[in-house]
């Protein structure tokens, strides 16, 4: 069950159906893949890559506008430091929203006839289909981004129900939490809309011609703290018992189950009108004549007989009064199966936990090897402390491991216990503290009922104390908080979205009664700490034979487990990762002598939003291509590609019933320019250029726009290049201006530089150098580790260090075909003299190496000259290429920089 050899490791990437992961042997794919997977899912699968294809063909103008707005545009994040990255949508995510809208818009999916046809297995019935409502089941594996999926698609039904003429979907939402954890998660992503206006959920105003931002009037409800209320417009967030009707019992820290009063701080599970608010949010949801369902956590719904399931039914069946219906209903969740362990069948859409682990989009699970599991035992007593002490012992010596290599990065590494019941929480507590001075005060102690709620039952604790712990334990991560441990009963089932736990150890098994999955008890260690990072994370898993056997059971949908040495003096050195920085006084180093400053030079290029309108197509100078002949039958489907990418963007099909429209070719590849170029706006003034270019300067002769065999010419991958790059070329020299001088802003200095982690690769140590380890670049590793041992050597070598992107020094510059970007030399070296050089490293010839060499020089003769009025020093640089420096490899700096001279100039 390996997942398929070509299986991307990008989140991001594209998956096809071809290597998407089955539960068999990968020779069975061609005879069962159907089969293997949740009924529905294959054939969905298949029509929406088909789709996707098509550049979304047959959906909505506001749905392709979405989605071409969500997933095609690139979209930068501010960051705390005030830098700028790319956000993108992981695929699973994006999979996830375009086949609910290709349901809705497509197929028209309205009922469980619809969805049954899509059945691959041959057992699905209507019978296990309860609703007579559109409702969609989105699989995706714990920490693969579900509250996204859910802020996405409830931006597409408001806007399609805003702009699209009879649209049946909704402008208000119920979105409900199961229980009071999940309540403030998703509370702090919805509420003050942060999520929509955080994220790229909502186009720029003009995206598509209409005004999304100005239009997107939505006020947030949570629980019975009901704003003014509007007919439309509404998202009311609420713990699913909040939506109840009839007469329910006040809940109180005597009942047996307490998730009904951990619906604190919110105030108690109502019972008709509330007595703060005088609201009942249960009838305000009924009165509402549109509205649209979202279920977080959604596993909860799998008995029709539950009153969750029943207050969705009594909602829809009090608009059906109204002659209205459910516009639709959305569940999100990693596990969405039945006690029997059969899957819902309104599943739509998968991404397994195997595709999570392989893609890094989730942390990958380390179990024990056999010599490390053959060391532990079961003691003969009747203390829990005794019985299990090799697992309590080997669980803190792992958690030291990983809590020494995360704190220097700034994240606190949490060990987490699941013991059997709650008589031996405290008792567990108190040894952790007492074999690891590390602990002392710092391990949370959690009771728990056989439900996952937090529980005051073994020790009695009062209302506040409660609160306390169930706050406590959402805040773990953080270093205000003072707890690295955590102890209970059950691991804290879902919602409880701890990002820091690096070790679970379990003292407990499972029973099939106990309705916990593998995955759900697996999923509270798995999501990562460093969002955005490409970096392997890892949880270590360890425990008893009973404990292990459970979570290895998790193999069976495809999860693979590596085994490692843990424990001791031979235990395992974590390999998640290096840690670079700055050595401390342990070393022995001079880090004041170590240390470098660099000028932060104001920028050289800039790039001025200048009117596109001023560009003249006629002036571009491109060799005019020939008119290529084509038949009808080739023209009858035209296919246009992205140029980055040479991904299908859409298919133009002339079949003689539909007018040709060459306008949408022209808009695509203009909004292809806007999107290479980065340039925000421009689209009305780039138009005209691309049409008069396509239809008087590209050919050899003027050419109409509507001929079809003008425009199959178009899709032609020669023709695309011509115009890319002669716009391209044409739009850089009109925006991109050189300042003339620069000057000094102020310094980086090495010191100042943040631990940060990296890729466990070949690394040298070197007293010479501020950070602690050189570590080599993934495709340039021997070259810079031969470089850097040669600087290490070198006599006339003060101080010199390896130019991590953490450093941030980094140069400007015009690449060869005149794009603006940056670029990060390889090292930095202080000689003797006081001299700083900036050196450049290169295996093998790459483009625009002359450029920036070009601009590194620039970038010297700028600073020497900035520093004369300043501490008067002089800045140089020298390019080294792998094979000259192995040939003639020089004894000293000195040497390096009289030999190595290309570039150099005069």
């Amino acid at each position: 069950m390996a997942l398929h050899p070509d299986f991307p490791r990008s989140p991001y990437e594209v998956l096809t159906p071809d290597v998407r992961w089955i539960p068999a042997p990968e020779e069975m794919r061609s005879t069962a893949y159907e089969k293997l997977l949740p009924p529905l899912v294959a054939k969905i699968r298949e029509e929406v890559k088909a789709w996707r294809d098509t550049g979304y063909t047959g959906a909505s103008k506001t749905s392709r506008d979405l989605l071409t707005w969500w997933f095609e545009t690139d979209h930068l994040a501010e960051n705390t430091d005030g830098t700028q990255t790319l956000f993108r949508y992981y695929f699973a995510q994006r999979e996830a929203v375009e086949t609910v809208i290709w349901l809705h818009d497509v197929h028209g999916a309205r009922d469980k006839f619809d969805l049954m046809r899509f059945d691959s297995s041959g057992a699905v019935s209507g019978k296990m289909f309860e609703e007579d409502w559109p409702r969609f089941v989105v699989k995706m594996a714990t920490g693969a981004g579900k509250t996204k999926v859910l802020s996405l698609l409830m931006a597409w039904s408001y806007f399609h129900k805003l702009y699209e003429a009879g649209s049946e979907l909704s402008r208000n939402f119920l979105l409900i939490a199961p229980n009071i954890i999940v309540l403030d998660r998703l509370r702090t992503d919805f509420d003050g809309l942060k999520i929509f206006f955080n994220d790229p959920v909502l186009p720029d105003n003009g995206h598509g011609g209409r005004n999304w931002r100005d239009d997107f009037q939505v006020t947030v409800h949570i629980q019975d703290k009901v704003h003014a209320l509007r007919p439309t417009g509404n998202i009311f967030l609420t713990n699913i018992h909040r939506v109840y009707l009839g007469e329910v019992v006040e809940p109180s820290l005597e009942d047996d189950d307490l998730r009904d009063y951990f619906l604190s701080p919110f105030g108690a599970k109502p019972s008709g009108k509330t007595t703060d608010s005088n609201v009942d949010l249960g009838e305000i949801v009924r009165e509402i004549d549109e509205l649209a369902v979202f279920n977080d956590e959604a596993h909860h719904i799998h008995d029709p007989r539950m009153a969750w399931f029943k207050s969705i039914q009594d909602i829809h069946h009090k608009l059906l009064q109204k002659d209205l219906r459910l516009s639709i209903q959305v569940d999100v969740t990693a596990t969405p199966r039945h006690n029997d362990g059969a899957i819902f069948a309104q599943t739509i859409s998968d991404y397994p936990l195997v595709e999570a682990i392989a893609q890094d989009v989730v942390k990958h699970p380390v179990l024990p090897d056999a010599d490390s599991r053959a060391k532990l035992a079961e003691q003969q007593s009747p203390l829990i402390t005794e019985k299990y002490a090799d697992y309590l012992q080997l669980g803190v010596e792992e958690w030291r491991k990983s809590y020494a290599e995360h704190e220097k990065t700034g994240k606190k590494a949490v060990l987490f216990v699941m013991v059997d019941d709650t008589k031996n929480c405290d008792e567990v507590g108190a040894y952790l503290e007492k074999i690891c001075p590390e602990l002392q005060e710092s391990v949370l102690v959690i009771h728990t009922k056989a439900n996952g709620e937090i529980s005051e039952a073994a020790s009695g604790k009062k209302k506040d104390e409660l609160e306390t712990l169930r706050r406590e334990s959402n805040e773990i991560d953080t270093w205000h908080s003072p707890h690295k441990a955590i102890v209970s009963v059950l691991m804290l089932k879902e919602g409880w979205d701890v990002r820091n736990v690096t070790v679970v150890v379990g003292l407990r098994a499972y029973s099939a009664k106990s309705n916990i999955l593998p995955e759900q008890t697996l999923g509270r260690g798995l999501r990562r700490m460093y969002f955005g990072s490409d970096i392997r994370e890892t949880v270590s898993v360890m425990g008893t034979p009973a404990f292990m056997d459970f979570v290895e059971s998790i193999q069976s949908e495809g999860v693979t487990f590596e085994r490692v040495a843990m424990g001791g003096p031979d235990g395992r050195d974590r390999k998640d990762s290096l840690i670079v920085e700055v050595d401390g006084p342990e070393s022995g180093k001079d880090i004041e002598a170590l240390d470098i400053a660099l000028p932060r030079m104001t920028r050289r290029f800039n790039r001025e939003f200048k009117d596109l309108g001023d560009l003249d197509p006629a002036s571009f100078g491109n060799l005019r291509l020939p008119l290529k002949p084509f038949t009808p039958e080739d023209t009858r489907e035209i296919v246009f590609k992205t140029m980055l990418d040479s991904e299908v963007d859409h298919v133009m099909v002339l079949d003689g019933s539909t007018t040709i429209d060459y306008r949408s070719v022209v808009g695509f590849f203009a909004r292809q320019l806007l999107k290479d170029l980065k340039l925000v706006g421009g689209y009305d003034q780039l138009y005209p250029k691309v049409r008069d270019f396509m239809r008087d300067h590209l050919f050899d002769r003027a050419v109409d726009l509507e001929d079809p065999v003008v425009l199959r010419n178009l899709s032609e991958p020669e023709v695309a290049k011509t115009l890319f790059d002669h716009f391209r070329k044409a739009i850089n020299a009109l925006t991109i201006h050189e300042s003339g001088g620069s000057s000094i802003e102020g310094y980086i200095r090495l010191r100042d530089t943040r631990p940060f982690r990296t890729e466990p690769r070949g690394f040298l140590l070197a007293k010479r150098s501020i950070f602690n380890r050189v570590v080599g670049e993934q495709n340039a590793g021997a070259l810079e580790l031969a470089f850097a041992g040669f600087l290490e050597a070198a006599p006339d070598v003060q101080a010199f260090a390896k130019n991590y992107l953490a450093v941030g020094f980094k140069l400007d510059y015009v690449k060869a075909n005149g794009e603006l970007s940056t670029y990060t030399p390889d090292f930095i070296v202080r000689t003797d003299d006081g001299a700083v050089w900036i050196i450049e490293t290169k295996g093998r010839e790459e483009m625009d190496v002359p450029q920036k060499m070009n601009r590194l020089r620039q970038w010297c003769t700028d600073a020497t000259e900035a520093s004369k009025a300043a501490d008067g020093t002089r800045y140089g640089f020298v390019y080294v290429d792998q094979a000259s420096f192995d040939r003639h490899k020089p004894k000293s700096f000195s040497g390096l920089a009289s030999t190595f001279r290309e570039y150099q100039g005069g």
